[in-house]
């Protein structure tokens, strides 16, 4: 099959991170062409200028529309790209040069419609970036099945890094209208059109994650707010280990409940597991600090997941309203 690349990314209120995108993508060697369809959603601050400053270097394009969320927004830039197969990121990410040899190789090796690829810390990120970026992707917490795993059945890509062919965008209708979660929602309904996806390791991005610690905990308890709406949607795709934060929040206050009753075994056991955690971010990162951070990090992310997952499973399990009556703010109109 004859590939033809079209970069889709939706943005708002971002054009310094457009501009380091954009300048990634003029270093992409292999000599494969591409064309970028820029969308902006509603911004206030807008990238157009930013984008203008690329016209001469890559074949790019820009559009200006109302706000409706980045699933909507990536819809709109397939139907405006002229390429047969869509290559879509977040604005906030980063192509070390071969990542479109690496994504034209394995497609070419072993085409499928729908393709997704790890993320990874670059080396200018901050200690901060580094310490979340090893929480989202570590095979010790809950990132293994989304960033490095070599096992790729059934892999979910995720759409800071995701290829699409533009069959597969047609036959499904693209992204719906809930975010976060936009991106599994769309996987679970191309595998159920008959679509395949993969992991494709070597085309990784570096992810910069634009957040503080108190945008993470939002970030991550969205991420749990959104699961069980998809399980009420897909039931076939639910997995125990979904439950991992919420069990191990539960755990953890347990622990403690039983320390101060004079049983320590068990807060023994996580203070084990942060160990683990400190050296294995230690190993990566080269740095205690970002070790440190990495076991903070981690407990956010499980705390802001764990809690909300649970909320959310008990709201849509007892309710009898619908998920866009009890989270409207996690769908866009």
């Amino acid at each position: 099959m004859n590939l033809d690349f079209s970069f889709i990314i939706p943005v708002y209120n971002r054009p310094e991170e457009i501009k380091e995108l954009l300048v990634s993508m003029k270093s992409l060697t292999g000599a494969i062409p591409f064309e970028v369809v820029i969308v902006e959603d509603g911004s206030t601050i807008s990238s157009e200028g930013v984008v203008k400053m690329f016209a001469e270097d890559l074949h790019i394009s820009y559009y200006f529309k109302p706000n409706s969320g980045p699933g909507d927004s990536r819809n709109y830039g397939m139907r405006k790209a002229k390429g047969n197969y869509f290559i879509i990121l977040d604005s906030d990410c980063i192509l070390p040069p071969s990542y479109l040899e690496e994504a034209h190789k394995a497609l070419e090796k072993n085409y499928v419609d729908c393709y997704g690829g790890p993320d990874a810390a670059h080396e200018s990120f901050t200690d901060l970036q580094k310490a979340i970026n090893y929480s989202m992707t570590s095979v010790l917490t809950t990132g293994g099945i989304r960033g490095g795993k070599k096992a790729v059945n059934k892999f979910q890509p995720r759409s800071f890094n995701m290829g699409l062919s533009r069959k597969a965008f047609e036959a499904t209708g693209g992204f719906g209208k809930i975010h976060p979660g936009e991106d599994p929602d769309l996987t679970i309904r191309l595998w159920k059109a008959g679509f395949e996806t993969i992991l494709i390791p070597e085309a990784f991005v570096y992810h910069k994650r634009r957040i503080s610690w108190e945008k993470f905990y939002q970030q991550v308890q969205k991420f749990g707010l959104t699961r069980p709406i998809l399980n009420s949607w897909h039931p076939e795709t639910k997995k125990l280990t979904y439950w991992f934060p919420s069990f191990f929040v539960i755990g953890f206050i347990v622990s403690l409940l039983l320390w101060t009753a004079g049983v320590s075994l068990f807060l023994k056991l996580y203070g084990v597991y942060f160990v683990a955690i400190f050296m294995e971010s230690l190993f990566q990162n080269k740095s205690v600090k970002i070790a440190f951070l990495s076991i903070f990090a981690m407990v956010i992310q499980f705390f802001g997941y764990g809690l909300a997952f649970v909320k959310s499973t008990f709201l849509i399990t007892f309710s009898n309203k619908k998920p866009e009556q009890i989270f409207p703010k996690l769908f866009f109109n």
